[in-house]
This record gives structure tokens, sequence and C-alpha cells, in this order.
């Protein structure tokens, strides 16, 4: 598995993947040396560049995460979520066909292992409270922010 690093406005993001894929994409405080991007991690990191500069709404990338079944198609319906919009677990639990599964939906969402690629950041509260997220609140409203069509000050 190879490992490439990128600083962003809101933390450094570690890139792991092979030939197969893009595995995972964490986000952390610490600053890591960037060094040497591996090749098949090269796009992965160009792309989301793009996406911080504002120039990139969807990532074109071969995905290989690792999960559950159940997870795995979480994780499929969470890209489904456009760019700039957001939907509720429950509503995310509706389109899975089954609204009594929304703690195990918001449980695969917490563990999706690829930050932003698969946007879990786009789900919220069924009142439109910003609940839960891995990568710690003020991520995520950075992110729907950075996402928002109209721009603003803040949106929560």
């Amino acid at each position: 598995m190879e490992v490439a690093y990128l600083q962003t406005p809101i933390g450094c993001a570690e890139f792991q993947g092979d030939e197969n894929g893009l595995a995972s994409v964490s986000v952390f405080d610490e600053i890591k040396p960037i060094g040497i991007i591996p090749e098949v991690l090269e796009d992965a990191v160009y792309q989301f560049k793009e996406y911080f500069e504002g120039s990139r709404k969807e990532f074109d990338l071969k995905l290989n995460p690792s999960g559950t079944d159940f997870q795995k198609k979480v994780w499929d319906a969470l890209l489904e979520i456009p760019f700039g919009k957001t939907i509720s677990y429950l509503e995310l639990s509706k389109r899975l066909g089954d609204v009594k599964a929304i703690r195990a939906v918001a449980s695969a969402n917490g563990k999706n292992p690829l930050w932003i690629v698969v946007p879990c950041h786009r789900v919220i509260g069924t009142n439109g409270d910003l609940t839960g997220y891995a990568g710690g609140l003020h991520r995520k409203k950075w992110l729907l922010e950075h996402e928002s069509p109209a721009k603003q000050t803040t949106l929560f």
C-alpha cells in the first residue's frame, strides 16, 4: 500500500492506495512531510487540490475501500448525493430501503474510509443540525460551506 500526504485548508490529508485503487483518505491535524507522491496516488492528490481550489465538484478515481457489503452499499448511496446538497440520515435510510436501519446507516456512514471522495459530510440531522463527523464538526461545517452554491459568511 502506497501513502501520500497533502496539506489542505482543514488539515493534512493522508492517501493510501495501490494499483487496485484508492483505499482510504483520512485527515488529521498534525503536519506530515509531503515528500514524493507515488504514481498510483498522483491523480487522487491532484483531484483533491482541484477540489480545495474550487474547480472540482466530482471525483473520478478508482476506489477500493475495505468494508462489509452493507457498508459498501451505504457508501455507494453517499456517492449519489450531489455537490452542494445535503440529506438527512433518515432520508439516506429511506433511499436504502429500510427506515429502521437508520442507526446502522449512520454507523456505516461514520466508518467511511474515503474522506470527501465519498461525501459522508453531506449527511446531516433531520432537523438540519450538523451531527457526527469522524473528521470533526468544524471540518464538516467547512466542507459544506465550501460546497455551498450560495457563498455566504456561514451556514451553521
